[in-house]
């Protein structure tokens, strides 16, 4: 079901706010003059977001939130609430993420990515969700990423944490229908690699810079998603050409794409530069509120990369459909 109002009408709490797709989803839901509850942990930077909301068109509330705090996310609900009476979509895109091998990154900050993407997003659902179905019906946009239906090396919280939110929006999804509580929609973003300060904020324990692995998509292309999905609610919904391709590739042949993915991933988000050790943003917030990570020139291989995706995965069906006849063949 979508949003029983317009966009112009809604109002919208919104996580992760304070840059990346947080902040590029608060301005484009501005334009349509939406109402936009602003969290995260820096009011400084939800400030700024605030005020470009104010000036694209829409209205703004900045409420401080900790994900991780249950009682905390139960509060911006509410405060909502008291400022405009009603709660019509809920996005939950608050994240942090540890880049290292598994056996070798803090297991403090490991808890830590799953507390704020998992549990923060778990959370954000329960405070939701009275207050959706109070409203008549609405929408509940979880953004996970391809990695939710794929994985990479050194990645292996985030990994976890992706994987836990698609299966999580899943059975609630399926809760909600089987109990007569089908006029709220939960819908789950699979993002491929989205041109973020995610990259500079991230927790890292390489010894190398992280980089995104091309292809890289602006910012705005994951926020017109779920705008989209905001008006016309779907299960799922790829942000980026290369996350549909890989996805696909992973269900046709899994082994194959792991192994490929791997060693892409292994050459591709790691630069020459020496990086020292850090806990990057995973325990502090993040300085100042932008949307972007200024990969611009990784963007400009965005054509190319998408044509390699492209061809690589019609490889992959070719193969899966021939081992297929090859074996009906000899099953005969």
């Amino acid at each position: 079901m979508p949003l029983t109002r317009s966009l112009a009408d809604a109002t919208i709490v919104l996580t992760g706010a304070s840059s990346g797709i947080g902040t590029a989803t608060a301005h484009a839901l501005a334009r349509r003059g939406t109402t936009v509850v602003l969290a995260a942990r820096s009011e400084t930077a939800l400030e700024e977001v605030a005020e470009r909301c104010r000036e694209l068109g829409g209205r703004a509330l900045v409420v401080p939130t900790d994900v991780t705090d249950p009682a905390a996310v139960e509060r911006l609900a509410a405060r909502t609430v008291a400022e405009f009476g009603r709660i019509d979509g809920w996005i939950n895109n608050a994240a942090v993420a540890v880049v290292g091998l598994f056996d070798e990154i803090p297991m403090a900050e490991f808890r830590r990515v799953l507390e704020v993407n998992l549990l923060g997003a778990a959370y954000g659902m329960r405070a939701a969700l009275p207050h959706l179905s109070a409203a008549g019906g609405g929408v509940l946009v979880n953004n996970a990423s391809v990695l939710a239906e794929v994985a990479m090396p050194y990645q292996s919280a985030y990994n976890a944490t992706k994987h836990g939110i698609r299966g999580l929006a899943d059975t609630v999804r399926q809760e909600m229908r089987v109990t007569g509580r089908g006029n709220v929609s939960i819908c789950t973003v699979l993002p491929a690699t989205i041109d973020t300060p995610y990259y500079r904020h991230a927790a890292n324990h390489s010894g190398q810079e992280l980089v995104p692995p091309p292809p890289v998509y602006p910012p705005e292309v994951v926020a017109d998603t779920i705008v989209r999905l905001l008006r016309r609610p779907r299960r799922e919904a790829y942000a980026g050409g290369a996350a549909r391709l890989i996805g696909l590739q992973w269900r046709l042949a899994p082994a194959l794409a792991e192994r490929v993915l791997g060693w892409y991933a292994h050459r591709t988000q790691f630069g020459p530069a020496p990086r020292p050790e850090t806990s990057g943003n995973v325990f502090r917030p993040d300085a100042a509120a932008r949307p972007d990570g200024g990969w611009h020139g990784r963007r400009r291989q965005l054509a190319r990369m998408s044509a390699a995706f492209g061809l690589a995965a019609a490889g992959t069906a070719v193969g899966t459909v021939a081992a297929m006849t090859r074996r009906a063949r000899t099953d005969r």
